[in-house]
């Protein structure tokens, strides 16, 4: 049985990096999905935080696998809450900033879910919580981080990247780190390796 192709439904780079540092061949492909009014929808249905991540890599996944039938397609999102409110990416760094001072000495949750989809039907799924606990740092600090991370921040739904300067907002981490930048990697690698998807090297020998 050949390979299929892997295709990762995202513009996300931490989840292409994630994948590309995995040693994966794969290529990515936007589900061109409008997330703010799915999420919206799914909001007013009042999902939890985690169905809502679920719901949304399964409709990136599917979008996909429409176009490409054959190929696995991996879709994956994640959502932030904290103390019932949720948080989007900031769309503008005074937004984030905005977010930071409400995160700041609190513990807010992460969930992150990723599927697969082939022929426009889920395989398989998998979801995962952390637990991230902020420091109660002053605003001083705030703007210094701010101004060192620049606009990457809009890109994290957290507006920070953990990976990164991010770690500096920190006090505690409670939880699998693939699934704080985005993606529950180990039990995705796990997955695809059943099904004849590896390290490139290896398909190519």
């Amino acid at each position: 049985m050949p390979v299929p192709p892997l295709i990762l439904a995202s513009t996300s780079h931490s989840r292409r990096q994630l994948l590309a540092n995995a040693g994966l061949a794969f290529r990515t492909e936007p589900s061109g999905l409008d997330e703010e009014e799915a999420k919206r929808s799914l909001l007013g249905e009042r999902a939890a935080p985690q169905e809502i991540a679920e719901a949304l890599a399964e409709m990136k996944a599917l979008r996909v696998s429409s176009k490409h039938p054959d190929a696995m397609v991996v879709g994956g999102d994640s959502t932030l809450a904290c103390q019932g409110r949720f948080f989007d990416k900031p769309s503008s760094m005074e937004t984030a900033r905005k977010q930071l001072l409400a995160l700041r000495g609190q513990t807010h949750e992460l969930f992150s879910s990723v599927v697969v989809v082939r022929g426009g039907t889920r395989l398989w799924h998998w979801n995962e919580r952390a637990r991230l606990t902020m420091r109660p740092f002053n605003e001083a600090f705030l703007d210094t981080y701010l101004a060192c991370a620049g606009e990457a921040v809009l890109n994290s739904v957290g507006a920070y990247q953990l990976e990164g300067l991010g770690a500096h907002l920190f006090s505690r981490v409670d939880g699998d780190y693939f699934t704080i930048l985005g993606l529950p990697l180990l039990p995705l690698l796990s997955f695809l390796a059943g099904h004849g998807i590896g390290l490139a090297r290896a398909q190519a020998a």
